[in-house]
Formats: C-alpha cells, sequence, structure tokens
C-alpha cells in the first residue's frame, strides 16, 4: 500500500466516535456528495451513521445498479464514484460493475460490509472472500481491522483510485468494526498529488521526426487522451498538423466531431474510411489507445506497413501488442503539446482519405416506412446538441450510438466497453443524469439489455431523475442474432425475444411517463418529447428485427475484410 504523504497536516485529535460514523464523516471531508447503495445486516452501522450527514444516498434496486450508477458519475467527473453493499450477495452483486470500472480505467471506491472478524474464515451466514474474489479486477483491496485507521485509509483508497491510471479500489469493512468505537486523527486539508511524468526529448524528438517523413500518418485516439486531460491539447495537435484521426470506442468526443480530418471509429464497427486510412498508413501514431483486439481486428494485418509512436500516461501498455517505434510514457498533453512537426505535407493522402468519407459515407434514407434507428439516434443527438450525453447499453443499439450520434466531449460518451456489460445504460443514465441535471441525459438501450436492471425505474421515478430513456425494440439479441446469421450458418439459438412486454405499459406502471412509437413519421415528435421532458420517461421504439449494423470485420479477419450490407 501506498504511504501517505509525510507533509499531509492532521487535525486535532476527536472525540470517541464509531468507525460507521468514522466512515462518514471521512467521506465528508474527502468531498463525497453522493453515494449509491442498498442497505443490509453487515453494513447496516453505516447506514445507521447516515442518518443526518452531509451524503445524499441515493437507494437503487440492485447493488450491481449502484455500481454504474457510481461509474457513470466517476466518468463524468473525474472524481471517484462511490457505492456501497453489504457483505455476501450485496458485495457479489457490485463484481459486475468493479470490473466494468477496471477494463474502461474508472476510478471508484467501493464500500462493503464484511461479516465479525472473529467469524471471517467460518463461512458464516453471507459471509464470501470479496477481497479474494476481487483482486483481478481492481487496482487496489483494503480489509480495514481497525477502526481508528478509517480516516487513513478510506483517504488512501481515494488517492490510489484517482492518481495514475485510475480505476476501482474496493474498501471492505467487518461489522465489528464498524461498532467498535474509535479516537482518530483524521487526516485533512488537500493532497498535494504528484501529476504524469513529462514526456522526455529523445523520444518526442523521434516521434516528431517519424511524423516529418511520413506520407500517409494517422493519429490513433484511445480513452487515454481523456484519462489524461489531454483533450484540448489532441485538438490543438490535430490542428496545427492537420494529421488524419480515427478514434477507438472510448476515444470517441476527443476530436472535434467537426474536424476536417476526423474520420471516426475504427475497427469491428467502424467506418469504412477509418478503416481503410488505418490500413493503408505508413505511420501510426497511438494516443492513449492499446491495440484492443475490438479496435485492431487480425493484429498481423493491423496497419501491416505502419511505424508505430506510441503516447500513453501508462508505460505498461506501450508495446505490450506492438512493436513501437517511438515511445513516449507520460503525460499525454505534454507530449502532444511539445511534438512539433509543422503541418504536415500530405495533401494527396488528406484527399484520399476524405474521398474514401465521402465515397463510404452512411446512408440514412432506409427503404420503407419504420423507424430506421441510425437517422433516429443521428436527429436526436444533433437535436440535443452540446448538451447531448448517452449512457449506453451494449448490443447493435451501443454501435450504432458510436457510428451515428454527435459527441462534443469524451465525457458525453457512457458506454461499457472493455467488459461490453448489458444492463449499464439505465443506471447509468440515472447516475450521469443526477450529476448534469441539466444536460440531455440519454439512456439507449435494446429490448434484451433493459430487461437486466430495469427495476431501476423505481430509482428514476423516486428521485424524479431527468433521464430520457430510448429503448429500440427488435424483439431479439440483435447482435448475436447478427453473428448467427452470417457465422454460425442461421442457426438462430435463444436470441428470440418474441415474449416482451409491452415495455411503455411497465414504464407506467412503475410511474414513469411513457410512449411507444412505430413509424418514420413519429419521430420528430418523439425526439422533441423526450429533450422536453423534465422527469424521467422511456419512448418504446419498434424497429426491424432483421436490421444489422453495418460495416462489420468479421472475427479473426483483417479490418480490410469488411462486410457491408
Amino acid at each position: 500500500m501506498n504511504a501517505l504523504p509525510a507533509t499531509q497536516p492532521a487535525a486535532e485529535t476527536c472525540p470517541p466516535m464509531t468507525g460507521a460514523r468514522w466512515v462518514v464523516r471521512t467521506l465528508e471531508e474527502i468531498g463525497v456528495h453522493r453515494i449509491y447503495g442498498y442497505p443490509g445486516g453487515a453494513i447496516m452501522p453505516v447506514y445507521d451513521a447516515l442518518t443526518g450527514s452531509k451524503l445524499e444516498h441515493i437507494l437503487v434496486r440492485h447493488e450491481q445498479a449502484a455500481s454504474f450508477a457510481a461509474d457513470a458519475q466517476a466518468r463524468l467527473t473525474g472524481k471517484a464514484g462511490v457505492c456501497l453493499a453489504t457483505s455476501g450477495p450485496g458485495a457479489t452483486n457490485l463484481l459486475t460493475g468493479i470490473a466494468n470500472a477496471f477494463l474502461d480505467s474508472v476510478p471508484m471506491v467501493v464500500l462493503t460490509g464484511q461479516v465479525p472478524s472473529g467469524l471471517m474464515g467460518t463461512d458464516a451466514f453471507q459471509e464470501v472472500d470479496v477481497f479474494g474474489m476481487s483482486m483481478p479486477v481492481v487496482k487496489h483491496s483494503i480489509i480495514i481491522r481497525d477502526p481508528a485507521r478509517i480516516p487513513e485509509l478510506l483517504r488512501e483508497a481515494f488517492h490510489i483510485a484517482e492518481s495514475g491510471r485510475p480505476g476501482p479500489v474496493l474498501v471492505d469493512l467487518p461489522k465489528d468494526v464498524l461498532q467498535a468505537e474509535a479516537t482518530s486523527l483524521p487526516l485533512s486539508g488537500p493532497r498535494q498529488e504528484a501529476g504524469p511524468p513529462s514526456a522526455s526529448h529523445p523520444p518526442v524528438d523521434a516521434a516528431a521526426a517519424l511524423l516529418a517523413q511520413a506520407k500517409r500518418p494517422v493519429l490513433y485516439i484511445g480513452g487515454g487522451v481523456a484519462l489524461g486531460g489531454a483533450v484540448d491539447a489532441l485538438r490543438d495537435f490535430m490542428d496545427r498538423t492537420g494529421i488524419v484521426a480515427v478514434a477507438t470506442l472510448k476515444g470517441i468526443g476527443c476530436a472535434h466531431p467537426d474536424a476536417e480530418n476526423y474520420l471516426g471509429m475504427l475497427g469491428m464497427h467502424g467506418t469504412r474510411a477509418a478503416n481503410m486510412a488505418v490500413q493503408g498508413s505508413d505511420l501510426l501514431m497511438c494516443v492513449g489507445a492499446r491495440f484492443d483486439d475490438r479496435a485492431t481486428g487480425r493484429p498481423d494485418s493491423f496497419a501491416p506497413d505502419a511505424r508505430i509512436i506510441h503516447i500513453d500516461g501508462d508505460p505498461a501498455e506501450i508495446g505490450k501488442l506492438r512493436h513501437v517505434d517511438a515511445a513516449i510514457a507520460g503525460d499525454i498533453s505534454d507530449a502532444l503539446q511539445r511534438i512539433e512537426p509543422g503541418y504536415l505535407e500530405i495533401d494527396d493522402w488528406r484527399g484520399t482519405c476524405r474521398g474514401w468519407a465521402a465515397e463510404h459515407a452512411f446512408d440514412y434514407d432506409a427503404p420503407g416506412n419504420g423507424v430506421y434507428a441510425p437517422a433516429l439516434l443521428k436527429q436526436l443527438s444533433e437535436a440535443a446538441g452540446d448538451d447531448f450525453i448517452a449512457a449506453c447499453d451494449v448490443g447493435q443499439h451501443q454501435m450504432w450510438v458510436a457510428q451515428h450520434c454527435r459527441f462534443a466531449r469524451p465525457e458525453a460518451h457512457l458506454t461499457s466497453a472493455g467488459l461490453g456489460a448489458m444492463g449499464y445504460g439505465l443506471p447509468a443514465g440515472i447516475g450521469a443524469a443526477m450529476q448534469c441535471p441539466d444536460a440531455k441525459v440519454v439512456t439507449v438501450t435494446g429490448d434484451g439489455s433493459i430487461m437486466m436492471n430495469i427495476q431501476e425505474l423505481a430509482t428514476a421515478r423516486r428521485y424524479g431523475v431527468p433521464v430520457r430513456i430510448l429503448l429500440l425494440d427488435n424483439a431479439s439479441l440483435g447482435l448475436v442474432r447478427q453473428w448467427q446469421e452470417y457465422f454460425f450458418d442461421q442457426n438462430f439459438s435463444e436470441i428470440d425475444l418474441y415474449d416482451n412486454p409491452d415495455f411503455a405499459e411497465v414504464a407506467r406502471s412503475f410511474g414513469v411517463e411513457a410512449f411507444t412509437i412505430h413509424s418514420r413519421d413519429e419521430v420528430p415528435g418523439a425526439i422533441e418529447r423526450l429533450l422536453n421532458a423534465t422527469g424521467p420517461i422511456l419512448a418504446h421504439c419498434l424497429i426491424d428485427p432483421r436490421e444489422n449494423v453495418w460495416p462489420l470485420v468479421p472475427p479473426g479477419k483483417s479490418n480490410a475484410e469488411m462486410m457491408e450490407d
């Protein structure tokens, strides 16, 4: 465990309090305003201490939703989201959300109750080793065994979660520790954080030289740009150099959506122009990305003729999957500001890439009178403007959002990227709308995904959360069905959701405003009604069950082998 800075000032000794009250007081002093949770036996002392505190507690209806809502809040603020649950099933229900935060580098502090210390290891009622179970998907885990150390260790948990490459930290709290009294010296005052190291001169100079020599360079943007606070530096770099750019799923929103040389998302469901540019490049400048398989396709055929510049805040990512010609570990913003190749002399290459973008632009004039989901999503995001925030579930609709929605900033695109967790959208939308009540927060979900956490309609109703839910219903598990259609000889196994309920009626039974649309001429009114809502609202949108996501790179194939409709 990292030691606290020796210069951290300490407050005067406080009178004895229970460990649970130290938990609440420390959270208040750290600056936490909102926590998401669900009570139970082992964590009950903390709930007792919450009464009368400054903390706003949001009672979700499933612990997984608490972790997803805290995750969304953290993505929007850059500060650790906080969720809590009891021992046993409460703790295990948080694990999916912990893994989600870990794979997407989201700062989170997860508080779990635990059976009394003397019963740990005895298979007591509602005892599980959540410390051990969570080890592969946390940045750090702590079991607090002394109530006097609660302020110190909680502050350490937030420091670890938020510093360096962010991630979740688990704090397990035995019930006897929460009930015992302690006199403590709570640490106070702001923490002096050390930022990432500046980029050193030799690799910066090497990167500038490689860029200046390149004839077909491409900027490959990942989620690390936003994590490193480098969005402004990235956009300035794009303007200074005129470089062609593409983004990963998590990198969407880092480049300005209207940038002249930005080609959109690359990879399995990336744009044809983006994939063609990467495959034809002679230099790939990877910034804050990790060469994930969904972006690269078959690794040995990804950008086969390109030399690689890799800039990342996490040194462990550099060279992990691809040989690098210039490696820059450290402050991404600093590196981008110091790489100065000038405006690149690549007019022919820019022209070629813009030609691909024009030739392969999406066609929104689909046949028939049914609702065409890509067009609906494009119109919705444009109508919402820069206030648009999408909290997206997982499936075909997730890819359509990435392809067709306009995002002014990366924080506006909330999606389960690394884990691909269905059920993320509604709780994340609640967390986002509570954090940004004046924004146009839209949960985009499918008929499969929404059933994973549909109980959170009760949470949205209870707190009057202004989350707008766009439910695209194709009566199937659409992305699985698409894969079965093309890669499993149309053996459609367990993807038919013909017995879906009337989702508008379900929402209304929770007390949530809801309506259904079937045809294209209903779309403008639906968008207006969604965006003008002041409380939770659900638009149940029926779409063609045969509609697929295009383009598609088949599994195990090169990004050059894109399938089209």
